[in-house]
Order: structure tokens, then C-alpha cells, then sequence
């Protein structure tokens, strides 16, 4: 995924009510910019970071520019969710996913329950694979982890994959890891006890888990590798 039109740089000054950030342009002008995270940024929303946005011409938007990555421990990460699925999908479609390599076709938004909603269903020689994506911008000392605060909703997430693999459906948890100095992958057991006991039951349930790596930069995103876990 390419940025077309280029991004700005600007320096963070304070990331407030979840979703707006004040930035200082390297044109010395001060905007407010939309922040699409609904976690804490934990690691990647400290005062004086490097920034990039992008610009919508969207003449109703109150707020034309989008928080798009941070510059944490000298590598940009992707803070942008709502690109998430979109970084995948392309990445399935490119075949940079082995697991998904023979996808015929991928549906995303899917109700699975009435009051669920799953991320991707793809088709792989008659099978269908329920798929749910969660970006990961937190890293440690190496090490990628998920959630950056307490998610009862992932975890809800979780027990639907956990569901639909007994019903005799294939499902996965499928974690991005938007940031480039992590060599592998954990839940933040520390931050969210039970989201991490969930995905063990989920793995030993049979649900498949995956983390995959993609290399964020000011011209564009890519995926790039998968990354170990341990859970």
C-alpha cells in the first residue's frame, strides 16, 4: 500500500479523547488531526514523536488530516486501524500469506452470530476460513504484544473463533505487527489477563494463529514476514 498524496511530518504534541491529536507541522502550524486507535498507543504516543498524516479532500470532514504513524524507538509504526484489514487483504492477494495462498475469494465484514461480526471469511477450495485481524503498535524490548489495554471486545472475538472451529468451521486470529523492531510475538498478559488465557484455550481448541510483520514507512506499508509466537 502506497500513499498517494504524499504524507506530512509533523511532531506529536498530545494524543487526548482517543480519537484527536494536536500536531506541530514542520511549517511551525499547529492542526488537530483524527486519531483511528481505539487503544492506548502505549510506547507510541509520547509528546515530541515523529509523525505522518495523511490528507483527506473530504470537504465535510471537521478534520481533514489522519493520524497515520509514529516514530517509536527509531522505526515508524502504523497506528491507522482502520488500514488494517485493507494491509491484509492486499497481502492475501498478493500471496505474501502462505496460509492463505490459495483463497478464491475473501469476504470481509461477516455476521457470524447475531451480535458478531468477523472480519474476513475466505474461501480456499471450498473451505471457509472466519477470519478477525488485530493490529499490534506495542513492542518491548523486541518483543510484539496485544493487546495495549484491557479488550473485553477481542475477547468476545476470540470465543467466536473458538466457537465456530468446534462447530467443524476454520477460523484464525490474525495479528499485524505494524512496526519493525519486534523479531517475535506475545499476548500482554500483563495488560489483559484474560484475552491472554482466551487465545490459549483458542489455539488448543484448534483455532490458528498468525502473526505477520509489516515494514511502515512515510511512502507506504507493506507485509512483509511472519514472526514467531508464544503464547
Amino acid at each position: 500500500m502506497h500513499f498517494d498524496p504524499p504524507l506530512i511530518h509533523g511532531s506529536l504534541i498530545k494524543r487526548y479523547k482517543r480519537f484527536l491529536a494536536d500536531v506541530k507541522l514542520d511549517n511551525d502550524e499547529i492542526i488537530t488531526a483524527h486519531c483511528p486507535n481505539t487503544g492506548t498507543m502505549l510506547s507510541c504516543s509520547s509528546p515530541g514523536s515523529d509523525v505522518c498524516l495523511s490528507t483527506s479532500d473530504n470537504p465535510g470532514r471537521k478534520y481533514p488530516h489522519t493520524l497515520e504513524m509514529v516514530r517509536d524507538n527509531g522505526t515508524w509504526v502504523g497506528v491507522n486501524t482502520s488500514r488494517t484489514n485493507k494491509l491484509v487483504i492486499e497481502a492475501i492477494k498478493k500471496g505474501r500469506i502462505p496460509e492463505f495462498s490459495e483463497t478464491d475469494s475473501i469476504r470481509a465484514e461477516v455476521k457470524t452470530s447475531p451480535k458478531s461480526r468477523l472480519d474476513l471469511r475466505l474461501s480456499q477450495r471450498g473451505q471457509e476460513t472466519y477470519v478477525e485481524i488485530k493490529n499490534c503498535s506495542l513492542a518491548i524490548d523486541g518483543c510484539a504484544m496485544f493487546p495495549d489495554a484491557v479488550t473485553v471486545r477481542g475477547t468476545k472475538h476470540l470465543g467466536e473463533l473458538i466457537r465456530l472451529k468446534e462447530e467443524g468451521c476454520n477460523s484464525c486470529i490474525f495479528f499485524l505487527v505494524q512496526r519493525m523492531d519486534a523479531d517475535r510475538f506475545t499476548p500482554a498478559a500483563y495488560i489483559d489477563k484474560v484475552y491472554a488465557e482466551t487465545i490459549k484455550q483458542a489455539e488448543k481448541t484448534g483455532v490458528t494463529v498468525l502473526v505477520y510483520q509489516a515494514e511502515v514507512s512515510p511512502t507506504g506499508i507493506e507485509v512483509v514476514r511472519s514472526l514467531p509466537y508464544s503464547l
